[in-house]
């Protein structure tokens, strides 16, 4: 487990990200001083998620990551992979889910013909499409300056986030979006497990929460680009 824990007490650091450390430590859920609680989802089935306690949970010093003090910093560095990473999710999530109600579009003959003639199915799909493409181009271009900026010192991080939390922001619209036009597209059978649609629904709630919030983007985009113009 990769553990964030506090080594500097609060009242000794000028702000409250400073003073913590990070750690790479073997979870012994049977030692003292932590209990798991499992969290009924409605999604991720595949991968339980807990809550964690700790209360004096006694860790070994030679897990610490890095230096000491300085485990902030690292997570920040990890957040914008993380955040092209959930990206990618999102993508792949709404290119399948769209391909479901493309087929179904093909298959499903009402007075004679297919519903995917009509422009009512057509134009909601064709839109949620478009929106994933845009989104992918800007995912390809989020990756690829994180990438540079570990070797070129004019990729600035400012730029590499704001590109990757832009990247995840629209790429997770843009599931959601082509998620829901899916399950439309399906009409009642959209909401059935058989088509697979409404699961995919479900799971891509992920990347519009984790690991930030589009609330969360929005602030911190206004705030490097509108405020102080640091691109």
């Amino acid at each position: 487990m990769i553990l964030l824990a506090r080594t500097t007490a609060l009242e000794d650091v000028k702000k409250p990200s400073e003073g913590l450390s990070l750690f790479y430590i073997d979870l012994d859920k049977s030692a003292p001083g932590l209990e798991l609680k499992r969290i009924a989802k409605m999604g991720g089935r595949s991968v339980d998620a807990n809550e964690v306690f700790f209360d004096n949970y006694k860790i070994p010093a030679d897990t610490l990551i890095g230096n000491e003090g300085q485990g902030f910093k690292i997570v920040l560095h990890g957040m914008n992979a993380e955040r092209c990473l959930l990206a990618g999710e999102a993508l792949g999530l709404g290119y399948v889910a769209l391909k479901r109600a493309a087929n179904y579009a093909r298959e499903r003959v009402v007075f004679g013909r297919p519903i995917g003639q009509n422009q009512g199915i057509q134009h909601p799909l064709a839109a949620a499409y478009m929106n994933l493409e845009a989104a992918k181009l800007a995912t390809y271009h989020a990756a690829r300056l994180y990438d540079r900026s570990k070797e070129d010192d004019s990729v600035t991080q400012h730029a590499v986030g704001v590109a990757c939390n832009s990247a995840k922001y629209l790429a997770a619209e843009a599931a959601f979006t082509a998620c829901e036009r899916a399950v439309m597209a399906h009409g009642g059978m959209g909401y059935a497990q058989e088509y697979h649609v409404e699961r995919y629904l479900r799971e891509c709630f992920v990347p519009r929460i984790a690991p930030v919030s589009k609330e969360m983007i929005m602030n911190f985009i206004g705030e490097k680009y509108v405020t102080h113009s640091t691109l």
